[in-house]
């Protein structure tokens, strides 16, 4: 796949079509999913204020001192929310891939309220615990749940183009999604003044772990690749006004791999084309509810195929993943 052949799929197009035309959009869909899984959506009626707002917050807040930025610090390994300094991750032990840590820092939050239904003390102290708010900038909390809601309604929407991309209907995720566990992540790769460690990327290869994510990259910025059906690494071309979305791992199982979670990762590229530059995106990992039983789906299934998976709960299945990515 080619840079100018990177797919980018119009979703206002998608939810004012008529159901044939709908119809018809969904098998675009399934084809870029059953090769990649990556494509940009524009057309995805995000405000422009909420997605500046957030990105200069973010910003804002990566540009503090080190000392500052410590004091949000997640208070132990493993935790999931708040601060996460530089060289404190390595994305490629997912994958029981050791590498050296990657060269990025990170603010994360998770869920905006915490359901009275859940009781799971796992799903309490994991994807419902606090997320550690700063005090500067002013308004970073605000802006950051602006977009974090955004983000939500915009997942829900993409899951619904998916369902009718997998003949089902749109409604069909609905159910699994109605309290998702998502998480939004701020990243920060810091302008380098000294040339990486062997091996050592801004993200190390991996896949993603949920049903869905949105990615927003900086603008004109190089660097995210993922792995070509031909075996080769294809460098992902930021859209004006588009969202870089990919299907994580979960969705793979859901569909019995008919869709695939692509390997990707951020490399460091030459330095005479800004691979030594500072580098920001924001990443919203959508995640169905807690207790969502991913069951693979029978649409999916070719006659007399069986099932590769057996199911698995969203939010154990999560925890598991994340926790083998502390360096």
């Amino acid at each position: 796949m080619s840079l100018p052949a990177f797919p980018v799929f119009d979703l206002s197009r998608f939810e004012q079509a008529e159901a044939e035309e709908k119809q018809r959009l969904g098998r675009e869909v399934d084809a870029i999913c059953r090769e990649t899984g990556f494509l940009a959506i524009r057309g995805h009626g995000v405000s422009q204020d909420v997605i500046d707002d957030v990105w200069d917050k973010a910003r804002a807040f990566f540009d503090l001192p080190a000392e500052t930025k410590q004091a949000v610090r997640a208070p132990y390994k493993g935790y999931p929310y708040g601060y996460l300094g530089p060289e404190l991750e390595a994305l490629a032990k997912s994958r029981d891939v050791d590498s050296p840590p990657d060269l990025k820092e990170s603010f994360n939050g998770g869920p905006l309220a915490r359901p009275p239904s859940i009781t799971d003390p796992e799903a309490l102290a994991f994807c419902y615990a606090d997320t550690l708010w700063p005090d500067a900038p002013q308004g970073f909390k605000a802006a950051w749940t602006a977009y974090y809601g955004a983000m939500e309604d915009l997942a829900a929407r993409i899951m619904r183009l998916f369902a009718v991309a997998l003949d089902l209907p749109d409604t069909h995720f609905d159910g699994f999604i109605t309290t998702p566990i998502s998480a939004l992540r701020a990243l920060n790769y810091p302008q380098q003044h000294v040339a990486p460690k062997p091996g050592q990327l801004r993200a190390g290869a991996h896949t993603d772990y949920g049903s869905l994510t949105i990615l927003l990259p900086q603008a004109g910025s190089r660097g995210l690749e993922i792995l070509s059906p031909d075996g080769s690494w294809t460098g992902v071309p930021p859209t004006p006004g588009a969202f870089v979305i990919n299907i994580g791992d979960l969705m793979a199982r859901w569909t019995n791999d008919r869709w695939v979670s692509t390997l990707h990762r951020v490399v460091n590229p030459p330095p005479e084309d800004g691979g030594l530059d500072r580098r920001q995106s924001l990443a919203f990992f959508h995640q169905p509810n807690w207790d969502a039983d991913i069951t693979v789906l029978d649409a999916t299934l070719r006659p007399g195929e069986t099932p590769r998976y057996a199911p698995v709960r969203s939010g154990p299945y999560l925890m598991g993943k994340f926790k083998a990515t502390s360096a």
